[in-house]
């Protein structure tokens, strides 16, 4: 099993920034993209950002030029940068990592991020 434990969630107002930082332990082999997806309250749950091994990365169109995401391979830690914080990024934001092999996918706890005036 992977274990991973998000922290940095909180509420901010419009325009503000948050980091939010997610560290995977456990069964962590073979991991080889980790990233940030979010789902606010009646949708689904949505790509925000992620990197692999390499540092190569993907974001959400939505977030690009405001959030950014690093990565630390020896810790297995990724941070999320958000500056630009709009309301719409209101949402649970959930950690996740990827593996070749069992267990392919893995999901943190979420941590809230609330953008509000």
């Amino acid at each position: 099993q992977v274990q991973l434990v998000e922290s940095g969630g909180g509420l901010v107002q419009p325009g503000g920034s948050l980091r939010l930082s997610c560290t995977a332990s456990g069964s962590v082999f073979g991991i080889y993209r980790m990233g940030w997806y979010r789902q606010a309250p009646g949708k689904q749950r949505d790509l925000v950002a992620n990197i692999v091994n390499s540092g190569s990365t993907d974001y959400a169109d939505s977030v690009k030029g405001r959030f950014t995401i690093s990565r630390d391979n020896a810790k297995n830690t990724v941070w999320l940068q958000m500056n630009g914080l709009k309301p719409e990024d209101t949402a649970v934001y959930y950690c996740n990592a990827q593996r070749a092999i069992r267990p392919y996918d893995s999901w943190g706890q979420g941590t809230q991020v609330t953008v509000s005036s």
